[in-house]
């Protein structure tokens, strides 16, 4: 039996003679349903019309469905000695791609900011002997594919290894995770923020929403505790959720002037 890949939003589903009627990502309103309906398509229907890029981006290996799918995000694989963590997921593994992660190290680990980006996350484990997978527990609810591999990571941190920790920041989703890599950005450290503190279009800011597509922005007290887990990190650095959208340098400046600008924006007493 096949297994199947929500159109819209890249999530898979387990295998089955018929596609799921519906995707609780997409029915959930910080998502959509696609206009023309409900769609999904088998692993290998979507082979058969995208296949994955692999490309740098700001010094760090990544990957993409090329022609863009679903939302269009990209992983990035942090490197370690004893293996990559990949930052999200895309919603296709293929055996070109398994081979590129291998010439690089192989899967340790993969880690998820949110819902969104859980795209074939047992197909990427299952191909690395069932590396496991962190997804934060508060978003359990949202898994499509359950999958023996799956961590539902509970509090605040998590620690990867000596070096790669998730931090809980809330907002987008009750369990939105960053990852922050002290050995990032040659040193000085890099924040990987997905789009829970989304990398602005100048390259310079960010910003917030509960809701990108549908336009529902994120109340103060979210973006203050946003803010507050990652006030103790050291980061010079920040990478988005697509190719190209990141910080390259001063990040921690930028991060905090934004979320000053972003409460000042919604506050009543704004000038703007």
């Amino acid at each position: 039996m096949p297994s199947w890949t929500c159109e819209q939003c890249g999530a898979q589903f387990p295998d089955s003679a018929a596609p799921p009627h519906t995707c609780p990502i997409c029915e959930d309103e910080r998502q959509f349903v696609n206009w023309k309906g409900q769609r999904f398509l088998t692993r290998e229907a979507l082979a058969q019309t995208h296949k994955l890029e692999c490309r740098d981006d700001l010094g760090v290996p990544g990957i993409a469905l090329t022609p863009s799918f679903a939302i269009g995000q990209r992983a990035l694989l942090l490197r370690e000695a004893d293996g990559c963590v990949m930052w999200d997921c895309v919603p296709l593994a293929t055996r070109e791609g398994i081979d590129h992660v291998r010439s690089l190290g192989g899967l340790k680990a993969i880690a998820i900011s949110h819902p969104h980006y859980y795209g074939a996350v047992a197909d990427w484990s299952a191909a690395f002997g069932d590396a496991p997978v962190y997804l934060h527990g508060d978003d359990r609810a949202f898994v499509t594919r359950p999958h023996r591999a799956i961590v539902p990571w509970t509090g605040d941190n998590f620690a990867i290894s000596d070096d790669i920790s998730l931090v809980r920041s809330g907002g987008h989703f009750a369990g939105a995770t960053m990852l922050h890599w002290r050995r990032g950005a040659n040193g000085r450290g890099a924040l990987f923020a997905g789009d829970i503190a989304m990398v602005a279009m100048d390259r310079r800011s960010v910003s917030f929403m509960y809701s990108y597509p549908n336009y529902i922005p994120l109340n103060a007290a979210a973006v203050r505790r946003i803010a507050s887990s990652v006030a103790q990190l050291a980061f010079d650095r920040i990478y988005g959720a697509w190719w190209g959208r990141n910080i390259e340098s001063g990040a921690k400046a930028a991060f905090d002037a934004s979320v000053v600008r972003y409460l000042a924006a919604i506050s009543d007493d704004s000038a703007r």
